[in-house]
């Protein structure tokens, strides 16, 4: 599972590629051209992102007439959240016992 997990967060290291996941997110699923239109590069750079991410599992593709369309897949995700979980819990724990502290040390 955590070499999943490597893989998942390399490809998610690129700024790029947080990019066209945040497009795909918020605009759905676009074929490259429409993708590589939001950025200062070329389409075969753009495929080459697309790419990485597929083969992550984080965007599926899918031919129609002679485009690619690329779509956002949240599998990956999932699993990453549950790996953050542990650490969510550790924040939420030192958050509280930083509030009771505080509302101690206003009580007296």
């Amino acid at each position: 599972m955590l070499d999943s997990i490597d893989m998942v967060f390399a490809a998610l290291a690129n700024q790029t590629r947080r990019e066209l996941l945040c497009l795909l997110r918020d605009e759905g699923p676009q074929p490259v051209q429409q993708l590589a239109d939001h950025f200062a590069m070329q389409r075969p750079s753009i495929s080459e992102h697309l790419k990485v991410l597929r083969d992550v599992g984080l965007v599926s593709e899918h031919k129609q007439g002679r485009q690619r369309y690329y779509s956002l897949q949240g599998a990956p995700l999932q699993e990453i959240q549950e790996w953050l979980l542990p650490y969510e819990r550790f924040w939420k724990e030192r958050i509280a016992s930083l509030e009771q502290l505080l509302a101690e040390e206003n009580h007296d």
